[in-house]
């Protein structure tokens, strides 16, 4: 549950509370920092803040430096940033013993403003210029995920493959496959609430173990954070339970990708401005909808990097996959890009095109960046599309690979604009050498393929 920094206190006098986990989010989407004795953190993190080496803002998947980035390198002799908790996120973790955990803004050393690089910042960016629009973004995600019977160390052991779903059929919204695994489900749901984060419910998929968890959605930076704190949960709770589980975007060729829907509105005085009565298609909604909307729709491929950061993102995007392919928008249409559902104050977008490998920070920041332009702009959407857009050839596609995404990505002036050019130029090279990683790599598929007949 989130607390004060007098409830923190309470507890670490009781002693049901002695540590508290100082992290932030990192490029990948994944906490890093430390943990602290939580009467050190009372009396001096929490006010004073801590330090972290700046080359976190720098490091591959395996924690190795990477040369070229302008923002922290061996030259400069990867000094400190530093980590300043952000106090309205601190909560206990009711699945981890006796620990609570605050999430950190990255703060510059010398001129104590945000690092503008780091995940967290971009999005905080964005909420502040919609703030001075006079509008609130809410968001929820939703996320899928894959469950297996092995453990993260066994699962590693057999380099990750010849995996045992915890599931033999397909199992979407199926009731008795998915109560096998409620002993799992179930605790995450439960654990999730106790630590202050609103479960809705969780379902399964369209795959051989797959499963949805939806949280209540919240203003757009709480649901950044929540995102963050639910893989934590997920991957801590399979690790107790000596299971795994994975937000790859496509875990199997065979098998359904993993995605993370993204609902998003705008608010204003306690009303979503998304509301109206202007009758567009099968919708009735607001002008300031539309050209929300049509911003979104306008600048997704230039943002695709942040909606799918990896190879992997981009094996999800098949024909009749459950992956959209194109940029069309209609209601309530499973095949489409964007999907608008609701009504009323309920009234949203769903953007269906991230991965569950999404950054949330990055791609939240991407969604309210592109929509806003359209309002700026006074775009207009294209007309509804209705039918099975995994058919349609006269929309816009998104990219189809990663190298393709990053090109776009890269000689956007709209995303340079947006993020600014330093913060722009670091990830282009973020991105670029996660490419090069995996051109670098000699793969299973290639020995199949060649050892012998080529």
């Amino acid at each position: 549950m989130i607390i004060s920094i007098e409830q923190l206190r309470e507890k670490v006098d009781t002693g049901s509370v002695d540590t508290v986990v100082v992290a932030f989010p990192g490029l990948y989407g994944r906490l890093l920092g430390k943990r602290f004795d939580a009467d050190f953190f009372l009396n001096s993190v929490a006010q004073k803040g801590t330090h972290g080496c700046n080359y976190l803002a720098t490091v591959d998947m395996e924690m190795e430096p990477v040369e070229g980035y302008t923002f922290a390198n061996w030259d400069e002799g990867y000094g400190d940033f530093h980590m300043q908790p952000d106090i309205s996120t601190l909560r206990v973790l009711s699945w981890a013993d006796r620990t609570a955990v605050v999430i950190c803004d990255i703060v510059d050393e010398s001129s104590h403003q945000l690092v503008p690089q780091l995940p967290r910042s971009i999005l905080k960016n964005q909420i502040q210029l919609t703030s001075e629009q006079g509008y609130q973004a809410k968001a929820a995600t939703e996320l899928e995920y894959y469950l297996f019977r092995q453990s993260f160390e066994q699962a590693h052991q057999q380099n990750f493959v010849n995996l045992t779903p915890s599931g033999w059929y397909l199992e979407d919204y199926h009731i008795l496959q998915g109560a096998r695994r409620e002993s799992y489900h179930g605790e995450l749901r439960r654990q999730l609430k106790r630590s202050g984060i609103p479960v809705e419910s969780t379902k399964g998929e369209w795959g051989l173990g797959q499963h949805e968890i939806n949280v209540a959605y919240a203003e757009i930076g709480e649901m950044a954070d929540r995102h963050l704190l639910i893989k934590q949960c997920a991957k801590e709770l399979a690790d107790q339970n000596d299971i795994s589980v994975t937000f790859m975007a496509k875990q199997e060729q065979d098998q359904a990708g993993s995605s993370c829907h993204i609902h998003l509105s705008l608010w204003s005085n306690g009303r979503n401005v998304f509301a109206g009565n202007q009758v567009f298609g099968r919708i009735k909604c607001s002008d300031l909808f539309l050209k929300f909307l049509a911003g979104w729709i306008e600048h997704a491929p230039e943002f695709m990097p942040f909606y799918a950061p990896t190879v992997n993102s981009y094996k999800r995007y098949q024909h009749g996959s459950w992956a959209p392919t194109t940029l069309a928008w209609s209601h309530d249409n499973r095949t489409a890009g964007f999907r608008v559902v609701g009504s009323g104050d309920s009234l949203r977008i769903e953007c269906r095109i991230p991965g569950a490998d999404c950054n949330p920070y990055l791609a939240l920041a991407a969604s309210l960046a592109s929509g806003l332009d359209g309002i700026q702009r006074q775009l207009n959407p294209p007309d509804e599309f209705v039918g099975n857009a995994y058919d349609l050839e006269t929309t816009k596609a998104v990219p189809t690979t990663f190298r393709e995404a990053i090109e776009v990505f890269s000689n956007s002036d709209f995303v340079r604009r947006t993020l600014g050019e330093p913060v722009h130029d670091h990830y282009v090279h973020f991105y670029q050498n996660e490419q090069s990683e995996y051109e670098n790599v000699v793969t299973d598929w290639e020995r199949k393929r060649y050892f012998e007949r080529i």
